[in-house]
């Protein structure tokens, strides 16, 4: 343990960032897995929950808890994956 008083608050602050940044990265995983499940079985709330897994990610990044290049891959992926799902339900 930190003997510097600065340190000891240093140390107390990123464990509540830590916890933090752990819950919104638990939730966008969650809100990821949810959008593809609904793009692989063609929901009709597929949109919907594409649509908050999007937000979710923007909203993430803003934050600093992940950083914007990432974001931009998830979404990117994201999309991919609805667009390929769209096509086939197309044809």
């Amino acid at each position: 343990m930190a003997n510097i008083k600065s340190q000891i608050k240093r140390i107390k602050q990123n464990e509540v960032r830590r916890e933090r940044n752990k819950s919104v990265r638990s939730e966008l995983r969650t809100r990821t897995k949810g959008a593809l499940a609904a793009i692989g079985s063609v929901a009709d709330d597929a949109d919907v929950k594409l649509k908050a897994a999007v937000k979710r990610i923007d909203k993430a990044a803003a934050q600093g808890v992940i950083h914007p290049n990432q974001a931009a891959r998830r979404k990117s992926r994201l999309m991919r994956h609805a667009n390929a799902a769209a096509e086939v339900a197309e044809s």
